[in-house]
């Protein structure tokens, strides 16, 4: 998953975060009323996974809107960065569902309780269906929120998928310690799935150099621009979760023109626009 500027465009991503949105949300409010109903956990747990990645979602879709939003003399970068807190806050909420379910999922190992296999595989399998189709929303779409979505939702199908075989082996071997041990599966499928992506948007709220772009290699195809014999004060960071930005000091030759220099700015911005970056501030100054 890289943070690369030339994702597709966003207007379109809106009414599929709320489509994601409003179809989840009934599929958990159902998931939630037949776990309570049968005391099943593994359902539950997935319950609660579901309702972390709508919440995701909204998260999600208020960036997007942030993100669209016109610069101010307070916020000169305008309010994109919201993209990458959004993804952010999204993981930490998944932490925090992760700690709760594993405990009660730890809890019931030691003591199960019984239910209702085939109810289980019903709503599970609604859920394979309605996280698949929601995942379908998404697959297309690159940029870091959508990308997000449409992990969380195929994680979702797969959990769900486990669910509804867990379910099935309940009903025809009537051991209950299945729920619990699912219940731990759904723990770990989100633990493993939130990782990376916590990993990737830490680095990028901290304006470390987005995933895919090597700064070193940057640095080399600038200096291999005739007339530039160093470069200082290189940095690269990412403003939301499709565009990233560069600042850096030039020396340059110092028998160059004026217009050659501005020549030289130029061929930069066009050499760095290969490495996915586009908004680019240069200083430059002549070796004596």
């Amino acid at each position: 998953m890289h943070n690369h500027s030339h994702s597709a465009p966003q207007d379109n991503i809106g009414p599929r975060f709320l489509g994601g949105i409003v179809l989840n949300l009934i599929f958990v409010a159902v998931e939630f009323g037949y776990g309570v109903k049968i005391n099943s956990l593994s359902l539950l747990a997935d319950a609660w996974h579901n309702l972390g990645d709508v919440a995701g979602l909204i998260i999600s879709l208020f960036a997007i809107k942030m993100a669209a939003k016109q610069p101010t003399q307070v916020y000169t970068y305008g309010f994109s960065k919201a993209t990458i807190l959004a993804s952010l806050a999204n993981c930490i909420l998944l932490f925090i569902a992760i700690s709760s379910m594993g405990h009660e999922a730890y809890t019931r190992f030691f003591h199960p309780e019984p239910t209702s296999g085939s109810i289980v595989s019903w709503v599970a399998g609604i859920g394979v269906i309605i996280n698949t189709a929601t995942a379908m929303l998404f697959m297309s779409n690159n940029e870091l929120n959508s990308r997000a979505a449409y992990l969380h939702m195929a994680a979702d199908a797969g959990v769900s998928l486990a669910v509804l075989l867990g379910g099935l082996l309940i009903s025809y071997t009537g051991i209950d310690i299945i729920d619990p041990i699912l219940g731990m599966l759904v723990c770990v499928v989100i633990l493993v799935g939130t990782l990376n992506l916590f990993r990737q948007s830490l680095r990028l709220s901290l304006d470390g150099v987005p995933e895919g772009i090597d700064i070193k290699l940057v640095e080399n195809r600038i200096l291999s621009i005739p007339g530039v014999t160093a470069v200082d004060h290189l940095h690269i960071w990412a403003l939301s979760t499709t565009r990233n930005a560069m600042t850096a000091h030039l020396m340059l030759d110092p028998a160059l023109s004026a217009e050659q220099q501005e020549s030289i700015k130029e061929r930069v911005r066009l050499e760095i626009e290969q490495e996915h970056v586009h908004h680019c501030i240069l200083e430059t100054s002549l070796i004596e």
